[in-house]
């Protein structure tokens, strides 16, 4: 019986930033995926430390950006791609009373290295911005699609990834492993997340999914080279391509794109560029949210060979990397896990 000391269930942002926790750490793994979750291929990959909805920072944002450069870096020579890509993050205002928030936010400790004290004026003609914009400093985009897709490659190409649903029946939890198909290992990582909800360990978790969906637009007219926020996001793919985005959907917990939100992105969008534009993709997923917006991390109350890593939210790229590491040391180290993230807040 081949041995293993994790075995991961799910490659998205949070599956991949644990795997390299084990990877550079020298602890064998297998991964399972089956490519049913698609939260990390809608999201944006946008890393930004300010809510830009209220000018507000980030939960821990400073503790997070530490590691996103190395993070992702360490990625790009392990996969020879190029990932993180440095973006300008430009907010709307729309008004002279949002510019003044803008300048109050400015004055919080936490705060002032991510605000840019100058206000952009729009030079744009095929943008809507007469107030001009507020930069976001310290933001940057990784191309989630790209790394998941070659995370996959190289998984596949080391013998440690399985293209399969992870049948939850045939887990077999012994007092010091856990057997599965033939295979022993000495914890599992359920990193699932949407799936979490069909996980018969972890599904008492409150996971409130939240469905998005995003626009891929042709606009050869627009040229902008930074991202754009107002009452949706434009971010620039190259070659006058652009995604657009995103819808916050809370009923809805298929996958499937609707037409209601085509409609409700393009007369958004509408409002903030003058030029003609045409679509040409439009994808859906759902995001793993919580309630009270923090991730969920730790071991089940029962089986301490079973750990979730899981509700990233709508910021995987930047939170996945911190996470990971919290619960690699939670694990290995035996450094405690902050209350916040700890799924010991919620009830079994």
């Amino acid at each position: 019986m081949n041995k293993v000391d994790y075995i991961v269930v799910g490659c998205g942002l949070a599956g991949i930033a644990f795997c390299e926790k084990l990877r550079t750490n020298n602890k064998s793994f297998l991964l399972f995926d089956d490519a049913s979750q698609q939260s990390s291929i809608v999201a944006a990959g946008m890393y930004n430390p300010v809510i830009l909805k209220r000018f507000s920072e980030v939960w821990l944002a400073s503790e997070q950006l530490k590691l996103v450069k190395p993070f992702y870096s360490q990625l790009e020579t392990l996969l020879n791609v190029k990932l993180d890509h440095e973006l300008k993050l430009y907010r709307k205002f729309t008004s002279v009373q949002e510019q003044n928030l803008w300048f109050d936010a400015m004055d919080k400790p936490k705060l002032e290295p991510f605000l840019s004290q100058t206000i952009i004026k729009n030079s744009n003609s095929n943008i809507e911005a007469s107030f001009g914009f507020g930069e976001v400093l310290q933001a940057g985009r990784v191309d989630t699609n790209m790394l998941i897709d070659h995370y996959l490659k190289f998984l596949e190409h080391e013998n440690v990834l399985k293209k399969e649903r992870f049948q939850y029946e045939k887990l077999k939890i012994l007092d010091n492993e856990i057997e599965y198909n033939g295979l022993k290992a000495d914890r599992v990582i359920f990193c699932e997340g949407f799936g979490l909800k069909k996980n018969i360990y972890f599904n008492y978790l409150p996971l409130n999914g939240t469905k998005g969906e995003v626009l891929t637009i042709k606009a050869p007219e627009l040229k902008i080279d930074y991202a754009l926020k107002s009452s949706v996001f434009v971010i620039p793919e190259g070659k006058d391509v652009y995604s657009v985005g995103a819808t916050y959907n809370w009923e809805d917990k298929t996958q499937s794109i609707t037409e209601l939100a085509r409609e409700e992105l393009v007369s958004k969008l509408k409002t903030l560029i003058h030029c003609e534009f045409k679509v040409i993709n439009q994808v859906a997923g759902i995001r793993p949210t919580i309630k009270d917006r923090r991730p969920l991390v730790g071991s089940h109350t029962a089986y301490n060979n079973l750990f979730v890593l899981n509700g990233l939210g709508t910021r995987g790229v930047m939170i996945a990397p911190f996470i990971a590491n919290a619960l690699f040391n939670y694990i290995e180290c035996n450094e405690p896990l902050i209350p916040e993230i700890d799924i010991n807040r919620f009830s079994f």
